[in-house]
């Protein structure tokens, strides 16, 4: 794939406009204390690029995306769970979900997904990230 990106970190990939959802990268980059995490917004340029590589059908994958170059995309309700497990005690505890079968983990999932908006409301656009956190964005 042809865009910069450091072997070392992983990629979250969420929707731009969607309030749930720039809260959660928030929530992510407060408790990111080994600065694991990059963000960049599925409408990017580089969330497209992803998005057309991996042959990503979005209109079927309402989901944040997790994107390691050595293992590819994660998404939906395995990609908030490996986040999760990322950010140290206690989120880390999530890790104990990943025992219940994934299709009744994606309903819930693609349940809260469906509603998002509705519950939560959206952006006209895209989060601007502050300069502080620029380094953690691609574009």
């Amino acid at each position: 794939m042809n865009f910069e990106f450091p072997k070392c970190k992983k990629l979250i990939l969420f929707d731009g406009i969607c309030n749930l959802c720039n809260t959660s990268v928030q929530y992510v980059i407060r408790h990111d204390k080994k600065n694991v995490f990059m963000f960049t917004a599925l409408q990017s340029e580089t969330g497209n690029k992803i998005i057309k590589h991996y042959n990503i059908d979005t209109s079927k994958i309402d989901s944040i995306l997790l994107y390691t170059p050595q293992k590819g995309i994660d998404y939906k309700s395995t990609a908030a769970l490996k986040i999760a497990s990322q950010l140290g005690f206690p989120q880390n505890l999530m890790n104990i979900f990943f025992i219940i079968p994934l299709f009744i983990r994606n309903w819930v999932y693609d349940y809260i997904a469906k509603n998002r908006y509705k519950w939560y409301g959206k952006r006209d656009a895209c989060m601007i990230p502050t300069p502080e956190l620029k380094s953690k964005f691609l574009e």
